[in-house]
C-alpha cells in the first residue's frame, strides 16, 4: 500500500562529537520520568522523551557519539547489525526497500528514541536503512556492551523496556489505523501527538505520503484543506506548525 521512489544508499564520512566525562555505570542517576496521556485513546500512559545521553554517560568502552549532516546514511538495509543507536538531537527515518527497488518510510525517530536494537535478539543484518533527516547527533553502543549494561543496570534496563513497550503499543495503533481509517485521518494522526501544538521541520509531502500509505497529490489536497481550516500553518522558514485543533479530524466519525 506504500509508495515511494527508489532509494540508493550511499555512505559519507561522518564527523564525531567528543564523549562526555566517564562515570561508572553502576551509579546511573535516577532519570526523571515524564508521562503523557494521549488524547486519541491509543493507550493510557506512554513515556515521553528520555535523556539517553545522561543515562548512557557512564559507559566507557563500546560507545561513540557520531554526528551526521542532512540526508546521510547511518546504516543500510542488509548490512551487518552489530550496534544500536540512541537519538540525542535531530531526526532519523527508517526506510525499507522492496526487491523491486521501491522504498517506504516505516518510522521517523527523534530525541529519546533508539533504533537498531534487533541486534540484541540475534538479528544479524539490518532490516531497514537509517537516514538522518537533518543534522543529528547519536550515541552508538556496540552490542556486547549494551547486553552487559542491561544486565548490570536495572534502572537503564527498565527505561529501555518501557520504551520498547510503548513502541509496540504505537505500532499496534498504526496497524489498526492503516486497516480501518481514511488517509485523511492517518495524516492527521501523524501530525498530532497530544501537545497544544507541534512544530515540524524537514518533512516533505513525499515523506508524509510514504508514512501514511497514500500519494503525494492526496497529501497535498489534505494539507491544503487543513491549512484553510486553521489546523496547520506554514512558517517563513519552511517549518510546519500543527495546532491542537487538528484533533477534530481524528475524532470525527
Amino acid at each position: 500500500m506504500l509508495h515511494g521512489e527508489q532509494i540508493t544508499p550511499s555512505r559519507p564520512a561522518a564527523p564525531t562529537f567528543p564523549s562526555q566525562p566517564v562515570r561508572t555505570w553502576e551509579n546511573f542517576p535516577e532519570q526523571p520520568r515524564r508521562w503523557r496521556t494521549p488524547s486519541d485513546g491509543r493507550s493510557s500512559v506512554l513515556p515521553t522523551e528520555l535523556d539517553w545521553g545522561a543515562l548512557l554517560n557512564g559507559i566507557s568502552t563500546g560507545r561513540s557519539n557520531p554526528g551526521f549532516g542532512a540526508n546521510r546514511i547511518i546504516f543500510t538495509q542488509g548490512e551487518s547489525a552489530d550496534a544500536l543507536f540512541f537519538v540525542l538531537q535531530g531526526q532519523v527515518k527508517l526506510t525499507v526497500v522492496s526487491p523491486d527497488g521501491k522504498g517506504a518510510i516505516v518510522a521517523t525517530l527523534g530525541p529519546g528514541d533508539f533504533f537498531g536494537e534487533g541486534c540484541l535478539i540475534g538479528q544479524s543484518v539490518r532490516m531497514a536503512t537509517a537516514t538522518s533527516m537533518g543534522g543529528c547527533r547519536l550515541t552508538r553502543i556496540e552490542k556486547p556492551t549494551m547486553v552487559q549494561v542491561l544486565h548490570k543496570s536495572p534502572g537503564l534496563a527498565e527505561a529501555f523496556i518501557a520504551h520498547l513497550l510503548s513502541r509496540i503499543v504505537r505500532y499496534e495503533a498504526d496497524l489498526v489505523d492503516q486497516m480501518f481509517n481514511s488517509s485523511e485521518k492517518r495524516l492527521a494522526r501523524v501530525g498530532q501527538d497530544g501537545k497544544a501544538e507541534t512544530v515540524v521541520t524537514g518533512v516533505s509531502q513525499e515523506h508524509l505520503a510514504q508514512m501514511v500509505g497514500s500519494t503525494r497529490p492526496r497529501i497535498n489536497h489534505f494539507m491544503t484543506k487543513f491549512r484553510k481550516l486553521g489546523f496547520i500553518a506554514y512558517s517563513n522558514g519552511g517549518g510546519l506548525t500543527v495546532h491542537r485543533s487538528l484533533q477534530r479530524v481524528i475524532e470525527a466519525d
